[in-house]
């Protein structure tokens, strides 16, 4: 009967056990996450309860485990193997609560500053650490579970002598992953380039989506995903739009007849500008840059808060512009012109027309007859 009840009240005791302190913890987050509304402390570390309460049962059961008389003969096996549970709901807790601190002070930021370009710079280098703790938390880990093991303490001095080479030859090897490693931490910490950016690569728009020590993520305006090295942000040029602030000045080209109205579009572009809620009202303009011997380049000007609403002001502006030429001043568009040359005054009638013989001959003050 003592065989039966002692592992009946170890394991059951240890599981109940840990069912009443998680429950316990639990209301009290729960309570201190409604008092204090201002802080999502509370509420994160709730959602770490899972790896805390197998930390309590492994914990439990570890310590207890000698008392139950459970399977004697595999007693070592069960041990390291109640250990190992206990070493990685350990690390997963730590970077559960690690990830709750963090986001919180992040939160706190963002509330705290109304910059977009400083949240994002934050954001971006929160990501980057709770990356670089979630790796180093998970190797100490792996680490400790492989120390569990007689066999990798006897191997210890041995592979602490070729450690030296064993470095030498992984860095070698792994060249341009520590590169990118490096390349990441600079990207976070040297404010280059953040979660959320405007930039162009390669000839693609798109906007910084993710960032990893490794590799960075673009999403481009058709939803496709770039994924690059963060290295050829540190080694090569690229065009970001949301650095320094997102105000944006862009431009709009029409190719038109030389006989455009210009003022009546100036004030067409001022008509359409004022209805156009994407636009921010800081500046416009309608100039003529450059001509052709069949059309003229006009350039329309205009201003927004961001890329994305400066995308919808030009196309827009692009669009209401050649509807009001199409409607209004039709002869301002380009055309191939088929139409006589207008020649000088002063030349006869005749001459104008097409395929006429030329009867007048310009008389020339120092012109001599010709002899017989």
């Amino acid at each position: 009967m003592e065989n039966i009840l002692r592992p009946l009240i170890v394991i059951g005791g240890s599981v109940l056990l840990t069912l009443i302190i998680g429950w316990a913890s639990d209301r009290l987050m729960r309570k201190a996450d409604e008092r204090h509304t201002e802080t999502p402390l509370w509420g994160l570390l709730r959602r770490a309860r899972v790896p805390y309460q197998l930390v309590l049962c492994a914990a439990l059961l570890r310590g207890s485990y000698d008392q139950a008389k459970v399977l004697e003969e595999h007693e070592d096996g069960v041990g390291r193997a109640l250990t190992l549970v206990l070493i990685g709901a350990a690390a997963w807790l730590t970077i559960a609560i690690a990830a709750a601190v963090v986001e919180t002070t992040y939160t706190r930021y963002a509330r705290a500053h109304r910059d977009p370009a400083r949240v994002r710079r934050v954001r971006t280098q929160v990501t980057l650490i709770m990356r670089v703790v979630s790796a180093v938390v998970g190797v100490v880990a792996v680490a400790a579970m492989l120390l569990t093991f007689p066999a990798m303490r006897a191997a210890g001095a041995s592979l602490l002598a070729s450690a030296g080479i064993l470095g030498i030859v992984a860095g070698v090897a792994a060249q341009s992953t520590l590169s990118n490693m490096f390349a990441g931490l600079q990207i976070a910490f040297g404010d280059m380039v953040r979660i959320g950016d405007t930039v162009v690569v390669d000839g693609e728009w798109g906007t910084v989506e993710e960032i990893t020590l490794t590799f960075l993520t673009v999403r481009t305006w058709d939803e496709r995903r770039i994924t690059m090295p963060v290295s050829y942000f540190t080694s090569k040029a690229f065009e970001n739009w949301s650095r320094g602030g997102a105000q944006m000045t862009g431009t709009v080209f029409l190719h038109l007849d030389h006989s455009a109205p210009l003022d009546a579009m100036r004030e067409r572009l001022r008509d359409i500008l004022r209805e156009c809620p994407a636009w921010d009202g800081r500046d416009y303009g309608l100039v003529v840059t450059d001509s052709t011997p069949s059309t003229m380049e006009v350039r329309a000007l205009v201003t927004a808060k961001d890329a994305d609403d400066l995308w919808k002001v030009r196309v827009t502006v692009r669009e209401q512009l050649i509807r009001w030429l199409t409607e209004r001043h039709p002869y301002a568009l380009p055309r191939v012109n088929a139409a006589d040359a207008a020649l000088p005054p002063g030349f006869p009638v005749a001459d104008r027309l097409p395929g006429a013989r030329r009867t007048h001959q310009p008389h020339h003050p120092t012109a001599r007859p010709e002899r017989p």
